[in-house]
This record gives C-alpha cells, sequence and structure tokens, in this order.
C-alpha cells in the first residue's frame, strides 16, 4: 500500500544543507497499525506530511496504492489526499468561520456524497464522538479537547482508506484519549490502515509495528 525508497527531505541554509529526513525505507501494508516514535525533532511530522501529500518537495521515491506521489503535480496529490486519507492534526486545523457540523462535512462533500446522505453521516459521527451538543458551535468557542475530537471526528467521517495522526490524543485528557485510540483500534480491525505519531508509549502499544526515527533516520527497525 504505501512504499517510500530513500525518501529525503532537506533545508537549504546559509550554513548549507540541513537534513531533516535521511534515506527512508519503509514499506506499510494495508491494513496495517503503525506507530512512528522519536524524541522532538527526529522527523516524525514530516514524515507524516509526505505520507499525506501535502509535501511534495522531497527526493526519493512514494508509492501510494501503485501511484507514483513522487511524479505527480500538486494537483494530482491533492485530489489523492481527498479520496484516500484522512487526517488528525497536531493544532487542529478547524476552519474558524464553519460550525463543528459544517467542518465535518466538508471531507464528505470532497468524495461528492449526496447531501442527504453527508447529513446522516455527520450525525452519526457527531453521535459517536458524544459532541451532539456542539454542532452548531465554532471552533473557538470549543475548548482545546473538544477541538481535538472534532478534528478525530473530521479525518473519520469520509471513512479514509488511510488514517494519518499526529498525536491524536495531544490535548485530551486519559479518557477521551482511550476512547479515540478504541475508535482508532476497532477501525483498523475493520480494515483500515492507520499511522500514528505518538509521545505515549500506552497508545503507541495499540498499533502492531512501532517505527523509531532519530535525527531524521529510521533506527531499530526490523
Amino acid at each position: 500500500m504505501i512504499y517510500l525508497q530513500n525518501v529525503e527531505k532537506f533545508y537549504e541554509t546559509r550554513a548549507g544543507r540541513i537534513y531533516v529526513l535521511r534515506q527512508i525505507n519503509m514499506e506499510v501494508k494495508e491494513g496495517e497499525f503503525v506507530t512512528i516514535m522519536g524524541p522532538s525533532g527526529a522527523g516524525k511530522t514530516t514524515l507524516l506530511n509526505i505520507l499525506a501529500m501535502y509535501d511534495g518537495e522531497f527526493g526519493g521515491e512514494y508509492y501510494l496504492y501503485d501511484h507514483p506521489v513522487h511524479k505527480l503535480s500538486t494537483k494530482e496529490r491533492n485530489q489523492l489526499n481527498k479520496q484516500t486519507v484522512g487526517f488528525v492534526f497536531q493544532q487542529f486545523h478547524l476552519l474558524d468561520d464553519l460550525t463543528v457540523a459544517e467542518n465535518l462535512d466538508i471531507p464528505l462533500s470532497y468524495r461528492n456524497v449526496k447531501r442527504s446522505e453527508r447529513q446522516s453521516i455527520v450525525a452519526d459521527i457527531l453521535d459517536r464522538f458524544q459532541i451532539v451538543g456542539k454542532k452548531d458551535l465554532y471552533p473557538n468557542q470549543l475548548s482545546g479537547g473538544q477541538q481535538q475530537l472534532v478534528g478525530v471526528a473530521r479525518a473519520l467521517v469520509a471513512s479514509p482508506k488511510l488514517i494519518l495522526a499526529d498525536e491524536p490524543t495531544g490535548s485530551l485528557h486519559t479518557t477521551q484519549g482511550q476512547m479515540i485510540m478504541d475508535t482508532l483500534k476497532e477501525l483498523n480491525e475493520g480494515g483500515t490502515t492507520i499511522i500514528q505519531v505518538t509521545h505515549n508509549e500506552t497508545w503507541a502499544a495499540y498499533s502492531n509495528r512501532i517505527i523509531n526515527l532519530l535525527d531524521g533516520w529510521i533506527v531499530d527497525e526490523p
């Protein structure tokens, strides 16, 4: 499903080339639940952004469902992202001028789901995440934890084949965090491929494989 060969990411500075990722070789099979771990600055979020096709400026080869992502135009990458990926952002990235329900509707509109069906799906996910009472509120009316729940719900609402989650429980208390992880595990058991970044070893244990990054390199990967 996912195949990376010698993927690298660097920035040019006055002091020279600064590498964020070095010679990343990895394969993720459909239906896997993978955790990426490592200290701050290891390149975890950068790698996740490349996998999500938000960042097309990298070296090496990246194949997603046999699509050569490294050769795709920005427009083609965006289209593949919308049809395939659900992304949980560490900083939420909710649209401030839309209500909770409207934020949840966006991924469905990208997939050309009929409006009547979208309303039903949004209602179901609001109920699943226990945020029905927040549906008409705007993001700035929500707490950080509530925004995080909405962000996770938005990533899952269109039943994507691939979920990429950057610290999906970062702003949640333990009970909410466990609910999110149980939901991700349930989706994974139903066939959804999940790649998460986390510092939490308890949440990492939900996955069936851990990839460790250090200074942009994969280490201790069997």
